[in-house]
């Protein structure tokens, strides 16, 4: 489980397609040290397993199934990603809760500068429509965001200076691909009036 609030901007190092469906190599500034192998650590929104790690990076397999769901299949030598370990029990939740399942793969529509910040229109499918509103939590790339407005087939949201800089957002371009994961509240407030019906 993670809050979405990003610890490091890190590098994809090596790709292997030699060794079952995917192993990427990630470079990173987070200190390993206390990253026991087979943890998890949110990879721009999906939860990987550590299976090897040097002092400034780690591994992770990725499967076909993983690779089907998310944009991971997209990902080479030199992309970043945002980086968050596993919280443990006393950290602080600073964002909202993530659990790194990626729900779908949408795209940047628009990126444009608003006083200090940026806004972002997103697409929105209309299968997830149902569970995203004004003023709720989404995890785009495994960032947690507060949505502003929600459309017909797509939604906003205000990405701060800080945000802009310390994660991978500032550099999408309309057209490229977020991993998105919908709170996990929305979803079962969604199945329980489902099931009250």
């Amino acid at each position: 489980m993670f809050t979405g609030i990003v610890q490091d901007k890190g590098k994809v190092r090596g790709v292997d397609k030699t060794r079952g469906d995917l192993r990427l190599e990630i470079e990173t500034a987070l200190d390993l040290a206390p990253v026991p192998l087979g943890a998890s650590i949110c990879c721009s929104g999906c939860c990987l397993t550590v299976v090897e790690k040097t002092k400034d990076s780690f591994f992770v397999d990725v499967s076909a199934e993983t690779l089907s769901k998310t944009a991971l299949g997209e990902w080479t030598v030199g992309t970043h990603i945002n980086l968050e370990p596993s919280l443990k029990l006393g950290d602080e939740l600073g964002g909202h809760f993530v659990f790194g399942h990626v729900d779908a793969v949408v795209k940047l529509l628009e990126s444009k500068p608003e006083g200090g910040s940026h806004r972002l229109t997103i697409e929105l499918p209309d299968a997830l429509a149902r569970y995203v509103a004004p003023k709720g939590s989404v995890s785009l790339d495994g960032v947690s965001l507060t949505v502003n407005e929600v459309g017909a087939n797509s939604f906003g949201v205000n990405i701060i200076p800080h945000t802009w800089e310390k994660t991978t957002l500032g550099v999408k371009k309309p057209g490229e691909a977020f991993n998105m994961e919908i709170d996990m509240l929305a979803r079962y407030v969604a199945r329980a009036l489902e099931i009250g019906k």
